[in-house]
């Protein structure tokens, strides 16, 4: 894995006595694709202004390139693609014209990169952006995240408002991104998203990041989802015992997510008088049960 290139420690924002987030650290690594993943409100974009110098933490540092955020803020804003939960744009200009100002900001004049990101996306340069639907400007988010190759790319709630096949596009230019070596920090509440092309996530709640595991350990690391049926009537006595979560009974049935070693698991089940047992994979929204309960 190469240098970090996003480096987060004790970074903190308070509203006041409001909290944004508390105590958020974890870095990325040049190449990597991060995931950033929480519900509304457990200070996921907080975090990502903060990086953008859009406003300034209350205790705790950030660095890009090994450079402050806010100090450093123009100099590197000139590597970065953002795009922003919500973004806002010049309404009355047409699509061809607000990319071309923008890219021209980056001193990139006439750039190929435009019609090439926007044919990807079949999004239309002639209308004007007020005459857009959600999805549609987003696109042009996304394009003007893009237009000048940045080496970082921060993409917070990319893919609201994009409908289904739009969405594969865009994991797919995603992926393209990151062979050319462009690194990620992909911010989502909808956790299926990450395991399409992350690397690694932070999972924050409450303004905290709880634990910072890769995909593959995410989803193999012990956990096992179980189904099962008894001859007689069950309850959580019987079942709530250590690694269990998100335990479900219904008369002789239950189901229930488990963390731990499977021999244990087995001598657990033996000791019931079962009907039958289903022990599979489970989805990454059931294995974070565990963090957000």
């Amino acid at each position: 894995m190469g240098k970090a290139v996003i480096e987060i420690e004790s970074l903190a924002k308070y509203y006041g006595k409001d909290r944004g987030i508390e105590d958020v650290s974890f870095s990325v690594n040049e190449g990597e694709v991060f995931g950033f993943i929480g519900p509304n409100g457990a200070g996921k974009s907080t975090t990502i202004r903060t990086l953008m110098a859009l406003i300034r933490p209350s205790s705790g540092s950030a660095k890009i390139f090994g450079k402050d955020c806010i100090e450093y803020a123009p100099e590197i804003a000139h590597n970065i693609g953002y795009l922003a939960g919500e973004s806002s744009f010049y309404e009355r200009m047409r699509v061809r014209e607000f990319l071309g100002y923008a890219s021209e900001l980056y001193g990139k004049k006439n750039n190929p990169r435009i019609k090439e990101l926007s044919e990807r996306l079949e999004l239309d340069l002639n209308r004007r952006i007020e005459n857009l639907s959600l999805g549609n400007k987003k696109k042009v988010g996304i394009v003007a995240a893009m237009l000048h190759s940045p080496k970082l790319l921060i993409l917070d709630e990319p893919t609201s408002g994009l409908d289904p096949l739009v969405q594969q596009t865009f994991f797919e230019m995603l992926t393209e991104e990151k062979q050319r070596g462009v690194t990620i920090l992909f911010s989502t509440h909808v956790l299926s998203e990450v395991q399409k092309i992350c690397d690694r996530v932070a999972i924050i709640k409450e303004g905290k990041v709880i634990d910072i595991p890769s995909i593959y350990d995410l989803r193999r690391n012990g956990y096992k989802k179980v189904s099962l049926a008894s001859d007689g009537e069950l309850n959580e006595e019987l079942l709530n015992f250590h690694g269990v979560a998100d335990l479900q009974i219904h008369d002789n049935e239950a189901s229930f997510i488990y963390r731990g070693e499977v021999v244990e698991l087995l001598e657990r089940l033996g000791s019931l008088h079962l009907q039958d047992v289903f022990i599979q994979e489970p989805v990454l929204e059931e294995i974070l049960l565990h963090y957000y309960r």
